[in-house]
């Protein structure tokens, strides 16, 4: 199991969005965060006096995969938010050494699949 932790501008997020779930990632984590990288912000007007932005909007997608391959999730995300500017945003990868659902138990790839979940789904909303 592989967590794919991937920081981007905000505009490019339903790209993104799109193109994980059209290769089976089912699902994922956003949090909207600010930063800033290379290119160490910006500067804008507030009130017609220059000022500087060092932290930058962006949103934080992170999504658990067992059954896509790494390469394909890698691959997607880039073709859906490369620009190739500074800024386009950074792909981190880390090894998962365990998941567990909480509701019924089931750890390892098993807790990550929805294959069943469907009449639970729907039984519990």
């Amino acid at each position: 199991m592989t967590k794919v932790k991937i920081l981007i501008n905000e505009s490019k997020f339903d790209h993104l969005k799109k193109a994980l779930n059209g290769i089976g990632v089912t699902g994922m984590t956003v949090v909207n965060v600010f930063g800033y990288g290379v290119q160490k912000g910006h500067t804008t007007y507030y009130r017609g006096v220059e000022t500087n932005a060092d932290q930058l909007p962006k949103d934080r997608v992170e999504v658990v995969i067992s059954k896509v391959p790494l390469q394909k999730v890698i691959e997607a995300a880039r073709k859906a938010f490369y620009t190739g500017n500074i800024g386009d945003g950074k792909i981190f990868v880390y090894d998962i050494e365990n998941v567990i659902r909480v509701s019924t138990g089931e750890e390892g790839a098993k807790a990550l699949a929805y294959n069943g979940d469907a009449e639970l789904l729907r039984a519990t909303s």
